[in-house]
């Protein structure tokens, strides 16, 4: 940030978006006496986003690297199992697998939309391979056509890492109902937000009472427990985790749901103001959005020529009072998973992207500040690396 830009000057790279609906939620539920998870207003966002999304169950939990451990857990990922992962993601994905005692092995993405490529993932099946989970690469859907079918051909199942991707479209259908599991996220820099938290969408109602009661020790939630005459004694028969989304969290979210559309929408305006923007810039490319998909918008993510020094243009950005941050990362080339694999693209998107301020605070003198510091750090640091 420059010596003389305060604190209000400066564009924040993500914000919740938080109103008086959002307090008085959480208010109420400080009143009831019930603020641990798997409360009541957990089971009203469960039905809520089953409801919004076409699904037949959802499980609210603390975060969506919960959601991705407990949906493999609940699926019978192992030890000695590989799982197929996309390469370019937040390395919670690949860590879900490992907490499993599997083995996550990478593929590449596509260089337009950034989401697994099929063909790679194909490539990377093993007969040790039990699933793929593909991800909606800053909340744009992957293939999930081409990889379900692939999927059933090869015996798998499908996992969609969702983080980014609540209120996105994949040929007219939501994120949620595109693989055999969908994980979300209901993190601060998310489409909606209760600071931390995550749900589980499936159709498999067996699988989800799994991940109900394993997110909870195993045992029934205490909320039940408590409304019963009789004095219930829980039996520890199964490993489970304490991944319950409080219910404070929950209100929140809940009121953050019934704005989705309202949130989305802003989204999508300043990403539409971004694209008219950086039409005319050199050294800079917006991202494409893929054939038949509505993009969620969770990041706004553009792409540096290769003669344009990332770092350069990031301490520009950040020193006039704009935030920026990478994309996300490759994951193959992280030491915590010793990969052999090699993804070109994702180590090169890796390498160039920049993600730029986006939510739905965001105001349209905001983008077009952000374009023209941008225009500025890409001409400085192309200067800056030919001198």
């Amino acid at each position: 940030m420059s010596p003389g830009a305060t604190d209000a000057e400066v564009v924040p790279l993500a914000r919740p978006s938080f109103g008086p609906a959002e307090v008085q939620a959480v208010a109420d539920a400080l009143a009831s006496g019930w603020v641990a998870g798997q409360g009541p207003r957990g089971a009203a966002l469960e039905e809520a986003v089953a409801a919004r999304l076409g699904a037949a169950h959802a499980v609210a939990v603390s975060s969506c690297t919960a959601a991705l451990h407990l949906a493999l857990a609940a699926l019978g990922v192992g030890p000695g199992d590989e799982v197929v992962v996309a390469d370019y993601t937040y390395p919670a994905t690949g860590h879900a697998v490992l907490f499993c005692g599997a083995t996550p092995v990478f593929a590449d993405v596509r260089p337009d939309t950034w989401t697994v490529d099929p063909a790679a993932v194909a490539a990377a099946i093993t007969p040790r391979t039990v699933g793929i989970i593909a991800v909606d690469a800053f909340g744009q859907c992957a293939d999930y056509d081409e990889l379900g079918a692939l999927a059933r051909r090869s015996g798998l199942f499908l996992v969609a890492d969702a983080a980014a991707g609540i209120g996105a479209r994949y040929r007219e259908r939501p994120a949620g109902v595109l693989a055999d599991v969908t994980c979300f996220s209901l993190h601060a820099r998310k489409g909606i937000t209760s600071g931390e938290g995550g749900l589980v969408v499936t159709d498999d109602a067996a699988l989800a009472a799994t991940v109900r009661s394993r997110s909870s020790f195993g045992v029934r939630p205490a909320y039940e427990r408590e409304r019963g005459a009789e004095l219930e004694v829980p039996v520890f028969e199964t490993l489970g985790w304490n991944y319950k989304l409080s219910d404070l969290q929950a209100a929140v979210a809940l009121v953050q749901l019934g704005r989705l559309d309202e949130l989305l929408a802003v989204r999508a305006a300043r990403a539409e103001r971004y694209r008219r923007g950086l039409a005319d810039q050199t050294g800079v490319t917006a991202p494409v959005v893929g054939e038949g998909r509505d993009h969620a918008w969770q990041s706004y993510v553009v792409t540096l020529d290769p003669d344009v020094p990332r770092a350069a243009v990031a301490r520009h950005l950040r020193r006039s009072g704009v935030q920026c941050s990478i994309g996300t990362f490759a994951s193959h080339l992280q030491p915590v998973y010793r990969s052999p694999a090699r993804c070109a693209v994702s180590a090169d998107c890796f390498a160039r992207h920049l993600a730029v301020p986006m939510h739905a605070e965001l105001t349209e003198a905001q983008v077009d500040r952000v374009l023209e510091v941008l225009a500025d750090a890409v001409a400085g640091a192309r200067a800056g690396e030919a001198g």
